[in-house]
């Protein structure tokens, strides 16, 4: 009995020689996957860390250059109306350097004649009935308005 007793030990212990050392491979490999995990872990939270201040970093800066981009294309639209003005009132002053066109407006627009004609003014009769006591200075012709305004200047009874 003493051989089946050796026997028996001898293969109870390399059971158990046996148990243990795949208990410590499986431990050595969760130790290793956990490791693997951990540094996985470790590294992708230094690496949100770092987008994280980089938006951070990078989110004033980013509204100031989409506002100042905006204020440019507001000064470009305001410099191009200006130069349309500029062009506008160039041709202008390049009409009024005309004599016929300085003829035409005075004639129409302050009623003037040449030496030998005869001015004649049209008033509707129609409209002069139905003129009101009140009327308002726009209905009125811009000189009308510019003797009035004289004459209301020189009163003293304010």
């Amino acid at each position: 009995m003493a051989v089946k007793q050796r026997d028996r030990f001898s293969t109870a212990t390399r059971i158990r020689l046996l148990g243990e050392q795949t208990a410590a491979r499986v431990y050595r490999s969760q130790t290793r996957r956990q490791a693997h995990r951990s540094r996985l872990t470790g590294r992708a939270a230094f690496l949100a860390l770092v987008l994280c201040s980089l938006v951070v970093a990078l989110a004033y800066p980013m509204r100031q250059y989409v506002s100042q981009q905006g204020e440019i294309s507001e000064q470009q639209r305001q410099a191009a109306d200006a130069a349309a003005r500029v062009e506008k009132l160039r041709d202008e002053k390049a009409r009024l350097q005309d004599p016929a066109y300085v003829e035409r407006l005075a004639r129409e627009h302050l009623h003037y004649v040449r030496p030998g004609e005869t001015g004649y003014t049209v008033v509707d009769p129609d409209a002069a009935r139905q003129r009101r006591p009140d009327q308002g200075a726009a209905d009125r012709p811009w000189y009308s308005n510019l003797w009035d305004g004289v004459d209301s200047a020189d009163r003293t009874d304010k």
